[in-house]
């Protein structure tokens, strides 16, 4: 087996590199396992420190998977292990005033997008399941915990409509990462059946198959809500 040869620079980075190009290139497909760790120290005439750093480093990014003993393998990503993956660095940018200002803006055109999808292309079966959930939200209104998975069920269905894989893999990253705007938001007086009514004003212009009504229903929500969040905001600080 000859020896691959590499700079003595960050030794990890350059290995982690050389085996994303395979992958990437298609000369490692998903499934197939890499060489055994001391293979792969023969391969790039590297300790076992910059193998173990750069198989870490693939396995963060999503591109392989680690198993307990065994080589690792090339892994197919999806949607939802990239999205999870970028949660610690979200969280982290909405602590501050900038950052959630920045993410409300990103899902008013998210939402908005799904609200319109929906109004148009919609079927039967997203309408029914739409109106399922928005019953179970009316019913949920007095109970907090399950107020706020009715209203994620809610917008889960307009995501779903969307067929892509994508669509729901960034619902549910976005819920997560609303954590903090629910918190702060059910706090206002009312604030359950004024959710509600939002959800019931855009139920009825996406059945309707109304979609410039259908836009206008959620982003009135969610302008409500952004609103509702830094009024409760700035009166717990002040």
């Amino acid at each position: 087996m000859s020896t691959i040869q590499i700079s003595r620079t960050k030794l990890f980075e350059q290995v982690a590199a050389h085996l994303e190009r395979q992958i990437l290139n298609g000369d490692l497909k998903p499934g197939d396992r890499l060489p055994a760790e001391r293979d792969l120290q023969t391969m790039f005439g590297v300790g076992r420190p910059a193998i173990r750093e750069a198989l870490i480093t693939l396995q963060r990014a999503g591109l392989i998977e680690i198993g307990n003993g065994a080589p690792a393998k090339v892994a197919m990503p999806t949607a939802s292990g990239v999205l999870s993956g970028m949660q610690p660095a979200v969280m982290h940018m909405l602590t501050t005033e900038k950052g959630q200002h920045h993410f409300q803006r990103a899902r008013l055109f998210f939402e908005c997008g799904l609200a319109r999808h929906c109004a148009q292309n919609g079927m039967d079966a997203d309408f029914a399941a739409l109106k399922a959930a928005l019953a179970a939200n009316e019913a949920a209104i007095g109970n907090r915990a399950s107020f706020v998975a009715t209203d994620i069920a809610f917008h889960f269905v307009l995501a779903r409509a969307m067929n892509n894989p994508f669509f729901t893999a960034l619902h549910d990253a976005i819920s997560e990462w609303l954590r903090l705007q629910r918190t702060v938001t059910l706090n206002a007086p009312n604030q359950e059946r004024v959710a509600y009514e939002a959800h019931q004003a855009i139920y009825n212009a996406i059945t309707k198959r109304d979609p410039d009504a259908a836009e206008a229903a959620m982003r009135d929500h969610l302008i409500q809500l952004e609103d509702t969040f830094w009024r409760e905001t700035s009166e717990h600080v002040s």
